[in-house]
């Protein structure tokens, strides 16, 4: 048993270390560090941002959708009855006429603008347009050069507008050639012969097979030319395409009518190299559609015409 006193004694003890702890607990306690204060929440929950972020639009960008370009419609020549199609074909499709298709070496087209002549479809050797006209009527010397050149009246006044406007441009068109008679074709397909024998079926065609016979067709010249090849007396030469008449026959001819019958890359289709100072008059409609699809009249006739004759 314990003294009282003794109890009383370790009773206060007791109490005195613990009011000591308590004191000795409360004092070390760290003092808590200030809360920053929050940023101001938008009403969807999310802190404001200091700066608006660029973000990317949400906008549907168009898709790029390719233009549907329709061709020409191919408008219906005289006589035709093949279906219009753009697909080069060098050899015509035999087309169904009433009449049986007579010999090339009997053909007169009288007055047809759309009549086919080429190495394989060529003119009767009596065949001569029956409306021709002296240029010399119309032009000056120094377009017609002085050559007893003719053509059918068809051609003379948008050929007369055409000359006017290029020399309004500064240009100085020449006539160097129009109508060739079955004759006078073979006359000059005679004098290649004996010149360069091998090339004269590429420098001139044989009697019946040129365009000159349907008096719609001229050569052009430019006085640039012996510049720009380098000989004097030249006037035929594919560098007409470098000239200013040249070049300006190629970008407007077709708006008055003529189109460029023997274009380049077309010897396969048309039987001849390339031409740029042979021109035909077709009309304003047709020279349009040949200019817009980028082919020659011979590519054309031969997908949408019926064979003019027999080779």
């Amino acid at each position: 048993m314990i003294p009282l006193g003794s109890r009383r004694n370790r009773l206060s003890w007791t109490i005195g270390l613990s009011l000591v702890a308590l004191w000795l607990a409360a004092g070390c306690r760290p003092t808590p560090k200030p809360v920053a204060a929050l940023p101001a929440l938008t009403p969807t929950g999310s802190a404001t941002p200091a700066a608006p972020m660029a973000t990317a639009s949400h906008t549907p960008r168009p898709v790029p959708t390719e233009t549907a370009i329709s061709p020409p419609t191919l408008t219906p020549i005289p006589t035709a009855t093949a279906t219009p199609t753009h697909t080069p074909s060098p050899t015509p499709t035999a087309t169904a006429t009433a009449t049986p298709i007579g010999p090339c070496a009997a053909r007169n087209p009288g007055d047809d603008l759309f009549a086919l002549v080429t190495h394989d479809y060529g003119l009767s050797r009596d065949f001569a347009p029956n409306d021709l006209v002296p240029l010399a009527e119309f032009f000056s010397i120094d377009v017609t050069l002085g050559y007893p050149t003719e053509l059918r009246q068809v051609v003379i006044a948008p050929l007369v507008r055409m000359v006017q406007d290029m020399q309004a441009a500064g240009l100085h068109p020449q006539i160097l050639s129009g109508y060739r008679s079955y004759a006078s074709q073979a006359v000059a397909y005679d004098k290649w012969l004996q010149k360069e024998p091998e090339r004269a079926n590429i420098l001139s065609a044989p009697p019946g097979y040129s365009e000159h016979q349907l008096g719609t067709t001229i050569d052009f010249g430019s006085p640039e030319l012996p510049t720009i090849v380098g000989q004097e007396d030249i006037q035929f030469h594919t560098y007409f395409y470098l000239t200013s008449e040249g070049q300006w026959l190629a970008n407007y001819a077709h708006q008055y009518g003529f189109t460029l019958s023997f274009p380049r890359d077309t010897l396969e289709i048309t039987g001849f190299y390339y031409e740029p100072w042979h021109f035909r008059y077709v009309g304003v409609e047709l020279a349009t559609i040949l200019k817009n699809l980028g082919v020659s009249f011979t590519e054309y006739a031969l997908q949408n015409l019926p064979p003019p004759c027999v080779p």
